[in-house]
């Protein structure tokens, strides 16, 4: 193990330094971000100022407050694309010197984007977490997350981090099929969107819906995490939802392993 993390931990680490040598780059993120976050808190705002009642989908207007920026930052964490870099590697031909080394390409892309997340988790991730954690207890009046939440709710996150990673190499498969998958992207991450939960907490969808989507890997990714942080799952139910994220890594890793097999005996590269 802690040779096979030799090997593969520089491509994480690259990713992590690359991002803070790029100045512009980090402060077009910074405020990106922060935008993007501020757009959906004074969406919801206005959304709970012209409602009848203090309580929607199951939160209140503190919750919610919590949510949005809670599901945000952990969507924009996790949720670390492989699927186009898979797409470049088939149109430029690099696919093929990735098969030619004597390293995992699917163990390549994980580290890599493992780097991101770790970069995302630092900055400014880190910092709107305890900004929340003081803003909740001094402005909304409710008690600071107890340790074992947070733990709970920290290995929520890294397993949501895997499930995404794994269900975009899945998806990336198909730029082997098509070559060219940017259009699709654009509409499976326009589907994510709501999927997550990450524009709307699943609690707002009907009853029939909710039931369809916990069968479905993708409330995994964000809401479940989020749920776990604002404390909306019992002791029980935590345990319940990390075990059906776990599964989910599990038949994910497998789906792509599988996949990958398949898409071997048809590769075709372009370019190079």
């Amino acid at each position: 193990m802690k040779k096979y993390f030799r090997i593969y931990w520089p491509f994480a680490a690259n990713q992590i330094k690359s991002n803070f040598v790029y100045k512009g780059r980090f402060y077009l993120f910074i405020l990106r971000k922060f935008l993007g976050m501020f757009i959906y808190y004074y969406l919801w705002m206005a959304i709970y100022a012209s409602a009848s009642t203090q309580q929607l989908g199951g939160f209140t207007r503190s919750e919610m407050i919590l949510y949005v920026f809670m599901s945000y930052t952990i969507a924009d964490m996790v949720m670390v694309g492989i699927s186009s870099e898979i797409g470049y590697d088939v149109t430029d031909g690099n696919v093929a010197m990735s098969l030619t080394k004597p390293i995992d390409y699917r163990t390549r892309l994980v580290f890599k984007s493992l780097g991101v997340m770790i970069y995302r988790a630092v900055v400014p991730t880190l910092f709107i977490w305890i900004g929340l954690e003081i803003y909740k207890v001094s402005k909304l009046g409710m008690l600071m997350t107890n340790p074992i939440t947070m733990t709970a709710t920290l290995v929520s996150i890294l397993l949501s981090f895997f499930i995404y990673i794994f269900f975009d190499y899945c998806f990336g498969m198909l730029a082997f099929v098509t070559t060219y998958i940017f259009g699709m992207n654009i509409i499976k991450n326009a589907s994510l969107n709501f999927l997550t939960g990450r524009l709307i907490p699943i609690s707002f969808f009907p009853v029939v819906l909710q039931k369809i989507f916990s069968f479905l890997p993708f409330t995994a990714m964000t809401y479940v995490p989020v749920m776990i942080y604002l404390g909306k799952y019992s002791g029980v139910q935590v345990l319940e939802q990390l075990g059906k994220q776990a599964l989910w890594v599990v038949v994910l890793f497998l789906l792509g392993s599988f996949l990958w097999k398949k898409i071997e005996k048809r590769i075709v590269i372009l370019g190079g």
